[in-house]
């Protein structure tokens, strides 16, 4: 059965080109909803700006990574800046690696 946090390790594939990290650990998976026994998978995620330049190359990152996974057929991979992301919201590994 596909869980959450297989579909969060998966997207830890998906690296922020600005800051070299995943989007896992920078806080930018917000929610993650899976459908119909693992077949469908809807991923809302953010980026580190609205003004980001490569937001659609990260969304159809997303869309593959998950689609990669044995099972999933379909993926939403909805963008939202709401919440605006902020620094807080990293991971502690990435706070430290920040020096936050």
């Amino acid at each position: 059965m596909l869980t959450e946090e297989r579909v969060r390790d998966q997207l830890r594939n998906v690296i922020d080109p600005e800051l070299g990290m995943d989007l896992v650990e920078l806080g930018l998976v917000y929610d993650i909803g899976i459908h119909d026994e693992g077949r469908h998978v809807d991923v809302v995620f953010s980026l580190t700006s609205p003004m980001c330049p490569v937001g659609d190359m990260i969304q159809e990152q997303v869309e593959n990574e998950v689609l990669s996974i044995e099972g999933v057929e379909t993926v939403n991979a909805q963008l939202t800046f709401d919440p605006l992301w902020n620094p807080d919201m990293m991971s502690p590994a990435a706070k430290l690696f920040f020096g936050r």
